[in-house]
């Protein structure tokens, strides 16, 4: 898939104006990093949904992708990406569990140098994984696999970013933290009030936790099958 310079830039409601716009919000909401804004300044949000949905790329929400998932709201993927990078161990490789769209994974991209993204849904790996192919992106490993899971063959992880909720948090996870790393992740029934959480691994069996903010995200969902689509 060839992606045109024009296409990257967009024009109009995706437009380099209407993105400033988007970041001028989030630091109006409190993000204060200005490697993540900047980031998400330059990476073409537009690129990740259906066309049809284009002209509110830049809209602070949370957007349908199909198959029941959603591009998480911009401030989401600021504030998750934020506290994942305040981190004090070395960010050399971290693992997004929840692909979908592929954008928080080219936030990443842009941020850390190994990051790999495991999503169970076929088409929509497929689509990511296209996508950030077309743009270039070379560091980011894309996996069809239950995110659940994670990656324990590239275990361990200096942080974990999940982008949807469980209701209580995988083991496999916590285990693929190393020492001193960060899982952000959001917990609870959907439907119902769920936290976004801050785990932090001090020792081979002791975390710490700390409640960031109330959030809603969509399931993570849990199968020993995966769903392959068509």
């Amino acid at each position: 898939m060839a992606l045109t310079k024009l296409e990257i830039e967009g024009i109009g409601m995706t437009s380099q104006r209407t993105r400033d716009r988007l970041i001028q919000r989030l630091r109006e909401q409190g993000i204060k990093n200005e490697q993540v804004l900047e980031v998400m300044r330059k990476v073409p949000r537009h690129l990740f949904m259906d066309q049809a949905l284009a002209t509110r790329s830049y809209e602070d929400t949370a957007l349908p992708i199909g198959h029941g998932q959603t591009i998480s709201q911009p401030y989401m993927v600021a504030r998750m990406t934020e506290l994942l990078l305040a981190s004090e161990l070395p960010l050399e490789k971290v693992l997004e569990v929840g692909t979908g769209s592929g954008y928080q994974a080219a936030i990443l991209g842009k941020l850390i140098a190994k990051v790999y993204t495991v999503e169970r849904i076929q088409p929509l790996y497929k689509q990511a994984r296209d996508l950030l192919d077309a743009l270039a992106y070379r560091n980011i490993r894309t996996s069809l696999s239950d995110g659940s899971w994670g990656v324990a063959y590239e275990a361990p992880f200096d942080g974990i970013i999940v982008t949807a909720a469980p209701e209580e948090i995988p083991q496999a996870l916590l285990e693929q933290l190393a020492i001193g790393a960060r899982l952000i992740i959001p917990t609870g029934k959907q439907g119902e009030a769920q936290e976004l959480k801050l785990i932090t691994r001090t020792g081979e069996t002791d975390y710490q936790q700390q409640v960031i903010e109330s959030v809603q995200f969509v399931p993570l969902v849990r199968s020993s099958s995966l769903s392959l689509g068509k």
